[in-house]
Parts: C-alpha cells; structure tokens; sequence
C-alpha cells in the first residue's frame, strides 16, 4: 500500500513539473526572452545566460529582486509583479533546459 501511495505522489510531482516547465516557457517568452533569449542563451552582453541554472538559484534571485534585497533597475520591474507561482514556473523552465559544455 505504501509503494502505491508513493508511486501516485511521484506521477502527480512529475505531472506538477511538467506543468510548471510550460507555463514558464510561456511566462519566459513574454518577460525575459527580450534580454535572456528565447532559450535562456542571453542575447545582451550584460544579461546572464539562464539556460541550466539550478531552480533554487533562479527562485532566490527573483524572489530578490523582487524585495529589492538585489538591486537591478530593469530586473527590479519585471521581478515586482511576479507572484511566487511564476517564480516557481520560471525557475523550472530554466533548469529544464539542458546545456552542455564542450572544452576548448
């Protein structure tokens, strides 16, 4: 019975995920795809790549710039309105997405 119960809450955390990753694809192309791309590969110089970034690092600057505890004049109004649901969909888009390094 326990292998049932949490097979079901794994399938329904998977499901949440899968979730979260598309409606911050579709939060992403309207805020940040400007600045950051369309796949998270920054398009200005002084704007950081996202693509890969680990959701917890992602959550906690947005959730930052949002309070003002980090100070960005562009990133302070986008993050403002954010509500901790699409904080939580960006951050899972961005992780999503896979990077891979070649060495030189």
């Amino acid at each position: 019975m326990k292998n049932i119960l949490w097979v079901c809450l794994m399938a329904a955390s998977l499901s949440c995920h899968a979730d979260d990753v598309s409606a911050g694809r579709a939060k992403a192309d309207v805020a940040c795809a400007l600045c950051h791309g369309p796949n998270g590969v920054a398009t200005l110089p002084n704007a950081p790549n996202l693509a890969g970034q680990q959701a917890f690092y992602v959550s906690e600057q947005l959730k930052n710039y949002r309070s003002g505890k980090r100070q960005n004049e562009v990133m302070g109004l986008i993050a403002k309105p954010l509500t901790d649901a699409e904080i939580t969909q960006l951050a899972a888009w961005y992780s999503a997405i896979k990077v891979s390094v070649e060495l030189p």
